[in-house]
């Protein structure tokens, strides 16, 4: 029993140690920061002027809006290309096919996402493949602006996210039982009853959970909005980026990013509660 014991705490102390060390303290330190403010005669004092210069220029709090907006869209159709891939790998496909399709989903992670980004780069642009080839076939006479634009920010950022959430979806579908779905099949159950009244409530705790990773990467994501998005498609990292590392001003910089984490954190609660699921179970 001592052996267990002490076998517990030597894993815990490397654990515990890492997130003080490198989340705990820095973050600390970075809400001190995000306090401090420089007056008019050069020193610091600890004021809420930080905050406050986020709601008094219209374009932080636009951008703010729209980033908080679009992650959560980006998540929506992240799920709803996601779901049915995750149910076909688990339930339709055999197991032996299943393995290879999921290595074939996660090349995109081991490629890397600024090389993926510039890939979309090629298809999007003017002269880019997919223009091209619209232009080769004649249905259009002149490229479509593609690139730059919302349009391309959200596709990088969906592509990008899709394996963060049909790894737990799958993970939930896993434990479904099949007998629960010939039963209602055999009980004259319609496919969209046995869909929204088996199949989603079962496997709620999985799209939560991969809701959740996918809505915290778009939402703190910078290369994809960056480039693909180009200056028509402000986000809110950005601004965070250029604080801290155009203008040197890291006092401000750190507050906007503590308003960042608190939207993020307000919008996962809300959905959290809406959807009935607790954090213990969905992170399980």
């Amino acid at each position: 029993m001592r052996k267990i014991d002490l076998t517990f705490y030597l894993l815990l102390v490397p654990v515990l140690l890492w997130l003080i060390i490198l989340i705990v303290l820095p973050h600390f330190d970075l809400l001190l920061s995000s306090f401090k403010f420089e007056n008019d005669d050069g020193d610091l004092v600890y004021s809420f002027n930080n905050y406050l210069a986020f709601f008094e220029d219209k374009i932080y709090w636009l951008t703010f809006v729209k980033t908080a907006v679009y992650s959560i869209v980006v998540t929506f159709i992240v799920f709803i290309i996601t779901f049915p891939v995750a149910f076909y790998l688990v339930k339709v496909v055999a197991r032996k096919y299943s393995g290879f399709m999921v290595v074939l989903l996660l090349i995109p992670i081991w490629v890397g996402e600024l090389v993926t980004i510039y890939g979309w780069m090629i298809l999007l642009s003017d002269n880019g493949v997919i223009n091209q080839f619209l232009m080769g076939i004649g249905l259009i006479e002149t490229p479509i602006v593609m690139l730059y634009t919302d349009f391309s920010m959200t596709i990088g950022l969906v592509y990008m996210s899709m394996i963060f959430m049909i790894i737990p979806i799958m993970a939930a579908l896993e434990s479904l039982d099949d007998s629960l779905i010939e039963a209602a099949c055999d009980l004259g159950a319609s496919k969209w009853t046995i869909f929204t009244k088996i199949v989603i409530p079962y496997s709620m705790p999985g799209i939560v959970s991969g809701g959740i990773i996918v809505f915290m990467l778009v939402i703190g994501d910078y290369i994809a909005p960056n480039i693909l998005g180009g200056k028509s498609s402000l986000w809110f990292t950005e601004q965070i980026y250029n604080k801290f590392l155009s203008t040197f001003n890291w006092n401000e910089g750190a507050a906007f990013g503590f308003l960042l984490l608190a939207l993020s954190s307000t919008i996962i609660w809300v959905t959290l509660k809406l959807t009935g699921q607790k954090l213990e179970k969905v992170g399980s």
